[in-house]
């Protein structure tokens, strides 16, 4: 075999340097993430073009990728790289407390509903388990984007994702504040709320505007009500229903604490709609880290539905 592309040992942090730079499609993202230089980076990978005689990546002023020989470079060493990361992660916390960062993608809402509540009895229960939420209402992309797990509705998670459901169904309630009923009637049955101002949502994914789906156990309808406030996220959906701005359809969970306060009133309460609710999502991997299971454990423990 060409003594040029024979690898050692010693070439491992070369190529995983490229592998970085690549995935990234950026000296500058690569390198906060190695916690090096771009200059250093940037040598590296130069140093790794040379000894096999192939120019890895593409580069332009404006940008970096690979070439088609990066490209197919990158297919075969990626996964072997992502193995060895896999067996050094599912050392953490063997022998000893459970260590280390675990990474989280998932919705301002999911996180009111499951991690919030619960955050800091995990962070007495695990201290040395550090956690990054990123909080996003689009689809992040786990593997891509670096996270080790997120939390999507069921029917929105790739095929090909490890499940792991959190919370049980989830139920839609709707609600206004004593301040609207003092000017409004209450509706009685779901057709009434056509002749209502509600609050609508628009999903920050596909744009669209979000239908009221109602029901009582066996007749469902789904109305397209109309309003004069349109918001992209449900945590401002139900400060907009305290201020009185409208009628609000939201999970069931967000309003526990305003309906006890009595900032605002359920109605329809035998017309409101269950589905099936979330779960956490990771990829397939031979070997589970010690701190993404503890992670994993404890939020399904602590979201398991009462009753």
């Amino acid at each position: 075999m060409n003594q040029r592309f024979t690898i050692k040992p010693a070439d491992l942090p070369a190529i995983a340097a490229f592998e970085c730079v690549a995935r990234h499609c950026s000296f500058t993202r690569a390198a906060d993430e190695l916690g090096v230089s771009t200059s250093a980076l940037s040598q590296t990978v130069r140093k790794l073009e040379r000894h096999l005689g192939v120019l890895l990546l593409r580069r332009t002023t404006r940008s970096v990728g690979p070439t088609d020989a990066g490209a197919r470079f990158l297919a075969g060493v990626g996964p072997g790289l992502a193995q060895l990361a896999e067996a050094c992660a599912s050392l953490e916390g063997e022998g000893d407390a459970p260590r280390g960062l675990v990474r989280v993608a998932l919705s301002r809402v999911t996180y009111a509903l499951f991690i919030a509540p619960h955050l800091a009895r995990f962070a007495r229960e695990y201290p040395h388990i550090r956690l990054e939420f990123g909080l996003s209402d689009g689809l992040s992309e786990v593997v891509g984007e670096g996270f080790d797990v997120g939390v999507r509705l069921d029917e929105a998670i790739p095929r090909d994702m490890i499940t792991a459901p959190v919370g049980g169904p989830q139920r839609l309630v709707v609600v206004g504040a004593p301040d609207y009923f003092a000017h409004h009637p209450r509706p009685t049955a779901p057709r009434d709320l056509l002749d209502h101002d509600c609050i609508r949502l628009r999903f920050v994914t596909s744009g669209r505007l979000q239908r009221w789906w109602l029901g009582d156990g066996e007749d469902e309808v789904e109305l397209d009500v109309d309003g004069r406030v349109v918001l992209n996220d449900m945590l401002a959906i139900v400060d907009a229903a305290v201020a009185g701005l409208g009628l609000a359809q939201v999970f069931a969970g967000l309003v526990r604490a305003p309906l006890a306060n009595k900032q605002l009133v359920r109605v329809l309460q035998s017309h409101s709609a269950e589905f099936p609710g979330f779960s956490f999502y990771y990829p397939n991997r031979a070997h589970m880290p010690v701190k993404l299971r503890c992670f994993l454990d404890f939020f399904r423990a602590a979201n398991r539905p009462r009753g």
